[in-house]
């Protein structure tokens, strides 16, 4: 949908009316005010605050990818949001990488008044994850991201590390952590020349906060930083709360999202799920976000209701994958296990036979119905709200 609260929003290049969306999130809103949640949520609300004073609420396209637009569109969708930060967490949002292109984009995110953080994927040569035969060397291909980066005049340039894969091998991560410091070393005098910093993933069950905190520091915290995850964080037998107190110091930009966590027979699901829908306590986690890192923009990365990842942690083979997890920091994910319950999706969500149409229709709904939460429960978001 467009701006919160207004009837229209951007589809395929284009603003459509959208007064069935803008239903569906009165019904959520109402169905919450009558439970009483809104309430009892109301200490978490910032609506008060002076708008420099909240945070910055982005998207990362990510969330809309089944749309395939590239960069004038999606900073134009943001803008139409009324968000602050886009991350573009891809270079293939670019129809070009030359200076002049990317200059343009910068002026047109400037015109509009969305802050772009820039990305890419794997920039670790060991991993399975990383594209050699696409982009050649590791330290070429995180040269060409600062580049990118700097272009935009954005200072925050996201990537990542791998995969769970990489921790399935059987020789562990460390091996793949010491393959990713020595790139970002290689490339350490081209990211401050440009005065841009690594944003550093913890992706796809990769790796645990500590593990990224350890790699950020041997590479050297002044140009090397965090991209938080608290819903790939549940891949790594992590509660989100933990997750952002061990990486809250070194954020620089983030991928959130709600996850719903239960037990199994085995060890525990994880199912990622609209803003609100799982087991994070979300005003508490903005609290200590405001405390830990309150310029960096909260960054909704939805991914909803499509992958499920389960962690056998009660299969002893389970452990050769995590041999260092903490006992304490395992406890708190585990009671989020034993309190969570299964997903459901929510009521009003597309649904039909599979289709291009649907998922689109199912990213945007996702997206915006999580915007609206961040924004009405948890007061997030520095520009103006239409109530």
């Amino acid at each position: 949908m467009g701006r919160i609260g207004r009837n229209h929003a951007y589809r395929e290049g284009e603003y459509v009316n959208d007064t069935a969306n803008t239903c569906h999130r009165r019904q959520f809103l109402g169905s919450l005010a009558a439970a009483g949640a809104i309430g009892a949520l109301a200490p978490a609300w910032s609506a008060e605050r002076k708008k420099e004073e909240r945070l910055k609420l982005g998207i990362d396209n990510f969330s809309i990818r089944a749309f395939g637009w590239k960069a004038p569109q999606l900073i134009d969708y943001a803008a139409s949001l009324d968000l602050d930060t886009l991350l573009l967490s891809d270079l293939e949002v670019y129809e070009s990488l030359d200076e002049s292109y990317l200059t343009g984009i910068r002026d047109h995110a400037d015109r509009v008044g969305i802050e772009l953080h820039a990305g890419t994927g794997s920039i670790c040569p060991t991993s399975g994850s990383y594209n050699e035969s696409k982009w050649g060397p590791a330290e070429e291909h995180a040269r060409l991201l600062i580049r990118t980066a700097k272009r935009l005049g954005t200072s925050t340039a996201r990537c990542y590390l791998g995969s769970r894969r990489d921790r399935e091998e059987g020789i562990g991560i460390q091996r793949h952590v010491d393959a990713m410091v020595k790139v970002l070393k290689a490339v350490q005098s081209e990211a401050e020349d440009a005065n841009v910093k690594l944003a550093i993933e913890n992706h796809a069950g990769d790796m645990q906060a500590r593990e990224l905190v350890q790699l950020i520091e041997a590479a050297g915290p002044s140009y090397v930083g965090a991209t938080m995850d608290p819903g790939n964080a549940a891949w790594t037998l992590e509660d989100p709360q933990v997750n952002l107190e061990l990486l809250g110091p070194y954020v620089l930009t983030t991928g959130i999202r709600d996850t719903a966590i239960w037990e199994t027979d085995l060890g525990a699901m994880c199912m990622w799920v609209n803003m609100g829908h799982g087991v994070v306590d979300w005003p508490a986690y903005v609290k200590r976000f405001r405390e830990l890192c309150p310029e960096a923009p909260f960054v909704l990365e939805i991914i909803s209701y499509r992958w499920s990842h389960e962690s056998r942690y009660l299969e002893p083979e389970f452990w050769s994958r995590y041999p260092d997890v903490r006992a304490d920091e395992f406890a708190r994910f585990l009671a989020l296990a034993k309190r969570g319950r299964p997903f459901e999706i929510p009521a009003g969500r597309p649904s039909g036979e599979e289709s291009r149409e649907l998922e689109q229709s199912q990213q945007k709904w996702d997206l915006e119905q999580s915007l609206d939460y961040c924004r009405r429960v948890l007061g997030l978001g520095r520009k103006a709200v239409d109530s």
